[in-house]
């Protein structure tokens, strides 16, 4: 089908959605998040499901399904670009009224969903942020729940640990633009505690899957 430009980013990004396209041509840069159940191909490199890149004058082949995000590094100002987005945004408490996000800098763009994908940005813009240990996302009670977080600007680590309390830490995955942590949930769509953490002031893209019978939340749907 063709590609399809979502809005829930503008005016600060760019961001398309395409499935089934043999091949696409990627002028610039662009962050491309592979959402197929297969591999898709950068010129001879093959980019695996639910793993991400940043791509540069190229072109995409055998694409199933995917996520591309330009201008990801056209602003010059990161900081021009948080005070921006913390104008433009909501915060996530204002949004989700989960008690951890009380008194957090953490902002929330719109969020879309294309068919059973639930896209959204969030702008984390203190180190730490301190966003709170958590398990469970009360939007999607349906077991089968996925979601992977992928970096657009700055830095940051997805945290795992034991038990509610970040001194039981045992696996912590670096991200820099263009990274897309792995998948932690196993086969019925159980998680452990986990939480994102800052290193610098970021945004990063939260890519909610939901399972067949899941309810979309009541929000704006493309393609839905």
């Amino acid at each position: 089908m063709p590609i399809e430009t979502l809005d829930f980013t503008q005016p600060f990004f760019r961001v398309q959605h395409t499935t089934d396209e043999r091949r696409i041509s990627i002028e610039g840069r662009a962050i491309v998040l592979n959402l197929g159940g297969r591999n898709l191909s950068v010129e001879d490199q093959t980019i695996a499901p639910l793993s991400s890149v940043i791509v540069q004058d190229s072109t995409l082949s055998g694409v199933e399904r995917a996520v591309i995000v330009h201008d990801f590094d056209a602003h010059a100002d990161d900081n021009e670009l948080f005070a921006w987005v913390k104008d433009t945004w909501p915060s996530a408490f204002d949004v989700r009224q989960e008690e951890r996000l009380r008194g957090v800098s953490h902002y929330m763009s719109p969020k879309v969903f294309v068919g059973n994908v639930g896209l959204t940005m969030y702008h984390s813009g203190s180190v730490p942020l301190n966003v709170g240990l958590h398990k469970d996302h009360p939007f999607c009670p349906v077991p089968g729940f996925r979601e992977v977080h992928t970096q657009i600007v700055g830095f940051g680590k997805m945290q795992q640990c034991r038990e509610r309390d970040v001194e039981t830490l045992y696996l912590e995955e670096f991200l820099a633009p263009g990274t897309t942590h792995k998948p932690m949930y196993d086969a019925e769509g159980n998680y452990p505690w986990h939480q994102y953490e800052t290193i610098t002031p970021s945004i990063f893209m939260a890519v909610e899957m939901l399972p067949e019978g899941a309810r979309v939340p009541d929000m704006e749907i493309q393609n839905g």
